[in-house]
């Protein structure tokens, strides 16, 4: 094989003034082969989580048949475009969740604990490695990040505990080690300064100052960018100006969040950089992961909609009641509407999500083709606490998992979906699954493509 002329290093930076900008890959960094069927087999798979909180109105996102001719539900119609992408996975199960004699607490902290993990997190005991860190030991061999936690409630620790259960566990779903949690980051600023370094200074005063001035971290490096779009083709030129647009709207997203530091928001108290609605920062953060997909930066996000027996702020939404309030709704009409919204709304903000996905070029594809998605929550049924029969739906997977289907898999745990996710990645278990307290059992071999 010949190799006709020399790439551009694919981790490349512009930098200026304490800024690092790393950028999208570029056909300048993929070297001109003879033979050049290997580029889009070689394209990088992205693995990302969306965790939803306090159960489902479940008649509302299930449907009724199975196979390829299933109907969209309500919950389900606002991800009618990507329908062919779609796996739904219905019968699954988090036995780790179950209580065990003697143990207390609601069940909160044991379902969102056990989740991505697969293990029983006994009080104040070893829990075990998320699969998403499993995925990052592996990715973080080629990516500046390992991986990033983001989610719509604050992680600050506030001595709520859940019967015997730390309050770590409601908290993420995403676990290092077995007594490391992975705290999720709910600031969009503090999310953008992370992939872009931001400001040279952590000081409050020169922040202030930049927002003041309308200073952009584009402004710190638009010599060096210059330059370096001179030796590029037309091609590439149009998608570093793009790139450069989205991080550029983006920030001045947060900028203009952040000059209403002043402004009194009634009933909420939000941190600078935090919209004053679900929506608005939901999709800053989206907007965030996918810049962060799309520099590959990182190959692995968790996303929370809400903690675990959270009450999120929908009150955009006509709702001045909590989630978790809600979701003991104890079939009372008017909170089980509340939660059917709040399902329809989360839902819509996905599909917010996937559509930027899909709109954003990588390879001969886009970064969703070359993403694989799981979207569901810990809880099946938030007013009786179940577990069982939880919603799971998986969006893309790189040709490597069937799409377009209903399946049910009845009674078989959710971490088994996680040990296949892992096989069709050619991703080393590190022995994820095998653990003495998994509780999975296999993997799915029918969902393979």
């Amino acid at each position: 094989m010949i190799i006709l002329k020399k790439a551009i290093p694919r981790r490349t930076f512009l930098r200026g003034a304490g800024v690092s900008l790393a950028l999208p890959m570029l056909d300048a960094m993929i070297p001109a082969l003879a033979a050049s069927t290997s580029a889009e087999i070689n394209r990088p798979l992205r693995v990302q989580f969306f965790y939803g909180p306090n159960g489902k109105i479940m008649d509302r996102w299930t449907p009724k048949t199975l196979g390829k001719s299933y109907e969209m539900t309500p919950s389900l119609e606002p991800l009618a475009a990507f329908r062919d992408k779609m796996t739904l996975l219905g019968g699954l199960n988090i036995k780790a969740a179950d209580t065990r004699p003697g143990e207390s607490g609601s069940g909160h902290a044991r379902t969102s604990a056990s989740y991505l993990t697969g293990i029983h997190p006994s009080p104040n005991g070893k829990l075990g490695p998320s699969i998403d860190q499993i995925f990052a030991k592996e990715y973080s061999k080629y990516t500046q990040l390992g991986s990033l936690e983001i989610g719509m409630e604050s992680p600050e620790i506030d001595g709520k505990a859940d019967g015997d259960y730390s309050e770590y566990y409601t908290k993420t779903v995403s676990w290092r080690t077995g007594v490391q949690p992975l705290p999720i980051e709910n600031n969009p600023r503090k999310v953008f300064d992370r992939l872009f370094g931001g400001s040279a200074s952590t000081d409050r005063s020169v922040r202030l100052s930049n927002i003041q001035n309308k200073r952009s971290i584009l402004d710190f490096i638009q010599e060096e960018s210059n330059r370096f779009s001179k030796g590029l083709g037309s091609g590439d030129k149009v998608k570093i100006s793009e790139y450069l647009d989205s991080v550029r709207d983006v920030e001045r997203r947060i900028q203009l969040a952040e000059s209403q530091i002043d402004r009194d928001i009634p009933e909420l108290e939000r941190p600078v950089g935090i919209p004053a609605t679900y929506s608005e920062q939901a999709k800053f953060l989206l907007d965030l992961q996918v810049l962060a997909l799309q520099t590959d930066l990182t190959r692995v996000i968790t996303f929370m909609f809400g903690l675990e027996s959270g009450e999120g702020d929908y009150r955009e939404l006509g709702i001045t009641e909590g989630h978790h309030a809600l979701s003991h709704h104890n079939h009372l009409a008017s909170a089980v509407e509340g939660c059917k919204q709040i399902d329809v709304f989360h839902s819509e903000l996905f599909a917010y999500y996937l559509e930027k996905l899909q709109n954003t070029v990588d390879g001969e594809g886009s970064l969703l083709d070359h993403s694989l998605i799981v979207n569901g929550a810990g809880l099946n049924d938030g007013n009786l606490h179940t577990h069982n029969d939880i919603p799971v739906l998986i969006v893309g997977g790189g040709n490597r998992l069937k799409a377009g289907l209903h399946v049910r898999k009845e009674a078989q745990p959710l971490t088994n979906l996680w040990m296949t996710m892992l096989d069709v990645a050619n991703v080393p278990s590190l022995g994820f699954g095998e653990q003495e307290d998994s509780d999975a059992t296999g993997i799915f071999d029918d969902l393979k493509v």
